[in-house]
This record gives C-alpha cells, sequence and structure tokens, in this order.
C-alpha cells in the first residue's frame, strides 16, 4: 500500500513513522507547508516532502493517505484525497462542522473507497480489556454506563485554532470529548437521544463549551451519563464505565488501568485489577507519544483490513460523522431545554 501523509505535526510524524515500520506499507510523500517539519517526518523512508495536498497527489499513484493537518483543513484535504480515489484516515475530529462530515461520508461513498476516522482510543489496552469483557458477556445484560473525559484547560492547546470556534468546531466535546462520544457508541451502542447543558462560563471562549454534562440514550434503551470538561483540577483523563446486572468493567487513562467487578455464584463480589506498568515506564522515558504510536499502529492495521473489506474495529467515515452530530445534539437541547433526537440514515459504525 502506498501512503501519503497530509500534515507534519506531532500526530503526522507518528503516523508516517507506522508507516515506514510496516512491512506492507510504503510511505511516498508528506505534505507540510513548512518543508523543513515535512522532511522530519520522511526520516527513515525514501518519501518526498511537499508543500501542498495537489504536489503529493499529483506525484504518483496513492492507495491511501492519512489526513492529520489542523481541523480547519481537514474538509479540503479528505474531499480532495477521495476525489482522486484514495483510501482516506482522517484524524478526529472528521471535520468542524456535520456538514463537512456528511460531505467527505457521501464521498467516500460515490468514489467507492474508504474513509476512516482516527479515533485511536479504541486501540488502547484498557479500552481493549473492555471490550473483550462486554464481548465475552463477562458482566451480563448492559444497563448504564458512565464516560467522562477532561484535562485542565486552555494552556494545553498550542495554536488558537485547537480550542476557538468556529475553527475549532466546539469545545470540550470536541477535543477530549470526541473520543470518549465514540467509545459509548462502540462499546454499548448507538444513541438514539441526547439531553444535556453545554456552558462557557469558566474559559468563556464564544462557541466553544468549557463544560458539558449530558445524557445519552442508545436505540436499546440504555443510558449514558456524559462529560466533557476543560475545568478538571486534576489534569488530563478519561474514563469509561459500564455496568450489568453481572458486574461492572472499568477503562481508564491516565494511567492506563481497569476494573473489573463481578459476582461469584457464590455470591460474593471478585474485584480484579489490572495496571500497565511496562506502559508507565514507557511514557515516563518517551512520554505519551508512545501509547499513542503503539495506537496508531493496530488502527493502521485495522484501516488495511477495512481497505480489504475484512472485518476490522477500525471507525468509518459514519463514526466521525456521528461523533460531531452528538456534540451538536448537546448544544442543542442546551438551547432548547428538550430531547434531541438522532438524526437516522448513513449506517452505524
Amino acid at each position: 500500500m502506498r501512503f501519503g501523509v497530509i500534515g507534519a505535526g506531532v500526530i503526522g510524524r507518528l503516523r508516517a513513522q507506522t508507516i515506514i515500520q510496516h512491512s506492507q506499507c510504503q510511505l511516498v510523500g508528506v505534505v507540510d507547508p513548512d518543508a523543513d517539519a515535512a522532511t522530519r517526518a520522511t526520516k527513515g523512508s525514501s518519501a518526498v516532502a511537499f508543500e501542498t495536498i495537489e504536489q503529493l497527489l499529483d506525484s504518483q499513484a496513492l492507495d491511501a493517505v492519512i489526513v492529520s493537518s489542523p481541523l480547519p483543513a481537514h474538509d479540503d484535504a479528505v474531499l480532495a484525497s477521495l476525489a482522486r480515489e484514495t483510501h482516506v484516515l482522517c484524524e478526529k475530529p472528521l471535520s468542524n462542522t456535520v456538514d463537512g462530515c456528511r460531505r467527505m461520508v457521501d464521498a467516500a461513498q460515490t468514489s467507492g473507497r474508504t474513509l476512516a476516522t482516527g479515533f485511536n482510543h479504541r486501540f488502547y489496552p484498557a479500552i481493549k480489556f473492555v471490550k473483550q469483557v462486554l464481548d465475552a458477556g463477562d458482566i451480563g445484560a448492559i444497563n448504564h454506563a458512565r464516560a467522562f473525559a477532561a484535562h485542565d484547560g486552555l494552556h494545553n492547546f498550542k495554536a488558537d485554532w485547537q480550542f476557538r470556534a468556529p475553527e475549532s468546531g466546539g469545545g470540550a466535546m470536541m477535543d477530549v470529548g470526541i473520543h470518549v462520544t465514540d467509545l459509548v457508541r462502540y462499546l454499548v451502542g448507538e444513541i438514539a437521544e441526547v439531553y444535556g447543558v453545554a456552558s462557557e462560563k469558566v474559559w468563556q471562549v464564544p462557541g466553544s463549551e468549557d463544560n458539558a454534562i449530558a445524557v445519552f440514550k442508545t436505540t436499546t434503551g440504555i443510558p449514558v451519563s456524559y462529560q466533557a470538561t476543560w475545568t478538571e483540577w486534576r489534569g488530563y483523563k478519561f474514563y469509561l464505565d459500564v455496568y450489568g446486572d453481572r458486574g461492572m468493567v472499568r477503562g481508564y487513562y491516565a494511567p492506563m488501568s481497569n476494573l473489573l467487578v463481578t459476582r461469584g455464584q457464590n455470591g460474593q463480589l471478585r474485584k480484579t485489577r489490572r495496571v500497565y506498568p511496562s506502559i508507565m515506564v514507557r511514557e515516563k522515558l518517551r512520554s505519551w507519544e508512545s501509547t499513542a504510536l503503539a495506537s496508531f499502529e493496530d488502527e493502521l492495521e485495522q484501516f488495511l483490513c477495512m481497505i480489504d473489506g475484512s472485518p476490522a474495529n477500525c471507525a468509518d467515515g459514519v463514526a466521525g460523522l456521528r461523533a460531531i452530530e452528538i456534540a451538536r445534539a448537546v448544544q442543542e437541547s442546551t438551547e432548547s431545554g428538550q430531547v434531541v433526537t438522532m438524526p437516522v440514515g448513513q449506517g452505524v459504525a
């Protein structure tokens, strides 16, 4: 598979590294307005650095691209690549508008090419464990869930477009919250109704909520409490708790950990805790980038399966669209004070 990478920031560089290291992939080009950044991302390969998407797409036949450019540039990069019948894996959020996401999904269907969304948290070990537990039925029938994602404020952002609307598309729900929105759909089920309240009372950035608290209801009637916030004094973290009639399971980061509680045949509770000391040590030595890189490696493998038509856990374009629609539904519910029914169409991922 011949790949191009669009965007050579921290994430783009890591994405390029996964391609270079994959035995069935070839990195042929990296695009970034910063020529030095593009060149650094090609290190260890014969790939060429380009300054524009058109130069990359015109250079030679590509099978796929990974879009890691700033969010305001996603739409043009994805649509241009799909127009050339090239498969696309695009970082989250897929777009900063619902309409932008829909155009991408429609373009993928028209071109007959794969569109995937970079929800790499699906491949964190703690989340893999939660999925294994749920798939095995270890906690019984699910009756409710809790989702939480947070960090402690705007100092975490390197550029204004990352948090200022309309470029950012919104606030905490489009940032840390979007991953757990996807994980709820991935692990608990499709979301049918949304009721919530979003506010801008702390950082006071118009159009960018610093807190959002909501209740989701899945198509099977399972309630999920959800919070995305930029006001968590304890710093960055996310978790998903799923409760069943025979136990509960938690996936947590950071640090990476799990808790599984089940009731044995004798009626006694059994608690199983999983920690990941090798990940903790690795992050201490090589930062969070090492965990992101490992998840990108898994995601690339699953993206290749999607292209091949094989079963895959990679999020598709519809997953990216749904995450933005849900964030918009919380905002709509905030304005109306009413429950918002999610739109139906285009399938479930």
